[in-house]
């Protein structure tokens, strides 16, 4: 299968996390990661929503998806602020699991830009006898 990409601007409020896990859903269909990217997705567009410029009216966040044959590159690129997102091991505290989350179901992930704007990435391996079989992206 070839290589693709996908990216879709959402407005920054909470209703649009939901509306970005439908996205990747559409997206990958059927592909063997599509749970753990619909987890990751959801955690980096609840970060930028709750935690960056994104969150201020008119805000917006971009979801972005590279797919290849053996790996999916997924990114949430906010209007930045001025924290950096950063793991954190919460003891008794329910916030700050987001990117603990994404760091145990990706096979790598990182940050890059600043406080004008930051892109969260994850990359998930897939198995490449499991991406022999499947669809192209449904968007």
């Amino acid at each position: 299968m070839p290589p693709w990409r996908l990216s879709r601007h959402f407005l920054g409020r909470p209703a649009s996390v939901t509306e970005a896990r439908r996205f990747i859903t559409a997206a990958l269909g059927t592909w063997p990661v599509v749970e753990s990217a619909e987890l990751i997705v959801s955690e980096l567009a609840t970060n930028a929503v709750r935690h960056t410029a994104s969150a201020r009216f008119g805000g917006r966040f971009i979801v972005s998806i590279q797919a290849e044959r053996d790996q999916v590159w997924l990114g949430v690129t906010d209007e930045g602020g001025p924290g950096v997102p950063r793991l954190v091991r919460p003891a008794d505290d329910e916030g700050g699991r987001g990117l603990l989350l994404v760091a145990n179901l990706a096979d790598n992930w990182g940050v890059y830009g600043n406080q004008a704007g930051r892109t969260v990435w994850a990359l998930l391996k897939v198995d490449p006898i499991a991406a022999a079989a499947q669809a192209t992206p449904r968007s």
